[in-house]
């Protein structure tokens, strides 16, 4: 009997408008022993744009990473570009994988091109991402950030915009920009990766299925013993002091921390 691997998307937000959507997509895209969860947040922003909205979801994030690995999930994906709570979601993760988009995608991008760019939906969003991408290592690689001007809520409401304004500016970042790859830089930018690389003739990483085939190779490797490792940035937090100082209670999450 071939064994299953499970690979649960979390989308940081309250509200599931685009957990269908994602769920169907990355169905098409999995591999046929995988197994697609999408959950979303009981409470919180619609989108997190803003450092204020990231900190108000970042404890539900993290307890949904935990609640995951409990529950026997294979690799986990935090869906959104900003990589929100990553490196704090493997500290609380012992052994399951997790990746985020933005850290998927620019480590793709650089084994299929000697640059990239990333269309983005607005200016506010680029000064994150930049840090993020040169903490990553791959700061030299990076061509431009495109913007877009749409919000995250913007992205599905008019279709037709949308591909037309990504295509617009992806092609400026490869003919003006030299980029050689490009970058979807939001996940509710799904569904439009295909028609721009066919259009454009460059690799175009999408946001969604980038990070989600990352997860599955991830979820093998760990078989292996290659996960993210416990010595030193990515220690878990104790068990004993979260007890002892009754977090679990106060934070609502009595169970999570239970082994």
């Amino acid at each position: 009997m071939t064994n299953t691997t499970r690979i649960r998307w979390i989308d940081p937000v309250g509200h599931d408008d685009f957990s269908g959507d994602i769920e169907a997509l990355l169905t098409d895209v999995k591999r046929p022993n995988t197994e697609v969860e999408t959950v979303s947040l009981e409470r919180g922003p619609h989108h997190v744009e803003y450092h204020y909205y990231e900190s108000l979801v970042l404890p539900d994030v993290l307890h949904l990473v935990k609640e995951a690995e409990n529950d026997g999930v294979d690799a986990t994906v935090i869906g959104c570009f900003y990589d929100l709570g990553l490196e704090e979601a493997r500290e609380v993760s012992e052994s399951m994988p997790v990746m985020g988009p933005a850290q998927a995608t620019t480590h793709l991008a650089s084994t299929m091109g000697d640059t990239f760019s990333v269309i983005v939906g607005r200016r506010k969003w680029i000064p994150q991402m930049r840090s993020t991408i040169e903490r990553y290592g791959l700061g030299d690689r990076l061509a431009s950030f495109r913007p877009v001007e749409l919000g995250v809520l913007d992205f599905q409401t008019e279709p037709d915009r949308t591909r037309d304004r990504l295509t617009e500016a992806a092609r400026a970042a490869i003919e003006e920009d030299h980029a050689e790859v490009v970058i979807l830089g939001c996940t509710a930018e799904y569904g439009f990766h295909e028609t721009l690389q066919a259009e454009l003739g460059v690799p175009v990483l999408d946001a969604v299925v980038a990070p989600f085939k990352f997860a599955e190779l991830q979820a093998e490797l760990a078989s292996l013993g290659w996960t993210h490792s416990k010595v030193g940035g990515y220690e878990s937090p104790r068990v004993a002091e979260i007890e002892e100082w009754g977090l679990s209670d106060a934070f609502r999450t009595r169970g999570v921390w239970e082994r």
